[in-house]
């Protein structure tokens, strides 16, 4: 094929012109207020979501920002590019695993966050069915250590990255996530930090969405593979949505859910053919779509709330938030530890069955 003679990659697409609306906007002003003069720490800092956390916030002026991976080319690469594009000159990075409570502890010593944006997470869903105990340690156990470090050094808020594959979750991913808000909530009701979670779905661009692999598969030629043809998702790009976990993160209170409005659900069949028509293409005679079926763990629609959750809309118009009905669960610190020991020893049925009990709306698929 020829259209891509002298190029390994399609033609720009305008994420506006994909999703079909104009891009969400936020208050900078109410941004910067809680923001500006504050030493931010961001786990996973180097990730496609994580990285754009550290530029949207090197941009309103923090006393430092911390970044913090355990993949040290991502964020030694963010770091040159926040040094060289923007003004905030104190910046730091620190290579760490979520995993270890010990590092954290001296990572939160050193620095005393005032705020944390815990980004760092296993977010692929097949791949975390095939290996739960990895989704387990590293967002369950991690969160916990994150939480607990904020807390122990007296963080003013702490915001976790959601997703809503957290509701009604069918894959390990997904009630693992959810098992995060629970645990956000349950240490926000017995501490001085403000620990809140942001839920959102699927963005444009990130590392393990649709839209590079598409790019990918159009510039070679195809096929371009979706799993199924009436399979949804809500969307947004990368600064959308942190743009609105930032301003989120100034309307938290304690406790809170917050939902992200990310429009209508978008048939994932529908953005192959878009991309292919505006790659200047023609389907089916110089691209063609193979449906490949639903991978382990994936529904067929995803959902923004559940059963329970009464969810208000905020002074952002974009951004909705709940204090879903917990779930009152006296030995849930029992289960917790059941299930650790049950992920480091490689005990895949004890572990889920500890899961399963901590999250009662997981339903394996």
């Amino acid at each position: 094929m020829d259209f891509f003679k002298n190029k390994n990659t399609i033609p720009d697409i305008s994420p506006e012109k994909l999703l079909g609306r104009p891009p969400v906007r936020v208050d900078t002003g109410v941004l910067r207020g809680y923001i500006s003069g504050k030493t931010v720490l961001v786990t996973g800092g180097g990730g496609s979501i994580g990285s754009e956390l550290c530029r949207q916030l090197a941009r309103l002026s923090p006393r430092c920002l911390v970044i913090l991976d355990n993949y040290e080319n991502g964020a030694y690469d963010l770091y040159h590019e926040l040094r060289q594009d923007t003004s905030c000159s104190n910046i730091a990075v620190e290579i760490a695993t979520i995993r270890d409570l010990p590092r954290l502890r001296c990572v939160f010593a050193t620095y005393r966050p005032e705020l944390v944006f815990h980004a760092a997470a296993h977010k692929h869903v097949p791949l975390m069915e095939h290996n739960p105990e990895e989704a387990v340690k590293n967002n369950v156990m991690g969160t916990q250590n994150v939480l607990q470090c904020a807390v122990e050094m007296g963080t003013q808020k702490f915001v976790l990255i959601s997703t809503d594959k957290a509701v009604n979750p069918t894959s390990v991913m997904g009630a693992t996530k959810r098992l995060c808000e629970m645990l956000v909530q349950e240490y926000d009701a017995n501490c001085q930090t403000i620990c809140t979670s942001v839920r959102f779905g699927n963005v444009l661009g990130s590392n393990g969405s649709v839209v590079p692999l598409f790019e990918r598969q159009i510039a070679s030629g195809g096929p371009v593979t979706v799993t199924d043809r009436q399979a949804t998702r809500y969307f947004m790009t990368v600064p959308e949505a942190v743009g609105l976990v930032l301003q989120a993160g100034a309307i938290a209170q304690g406790g809170e859910v917050f939902a992200l409005d990310m429009g209508a659900p978008v048939c994932i069949y529908d953005v192959a053919v878009r991309m292919i028509e505006m790659s200047g293409l023609r389907l089916n005679r110089d691209v063609s779509i193979v449906e490949t079926g639903l991978r382990p763990g994936e529904k067929l629609h995803e959902e923004v709330c559940s059963v329970g959750e009464d969810f208000k809309q905020t002074s952002h118009q974009r951004i909705f938030c709940a204090k879903p009905k917990t779930n009152q669960n006296s030995a849930m610190g029992q289960q917790l530890e059941e299930m650790y020991i049950a992920a480091k020893i490689g005990d895949t049925d004890k572990m889920l069955r500890a899961l399963t009990k901590l999250v009662p709306e997981y339903r394996r698929s």
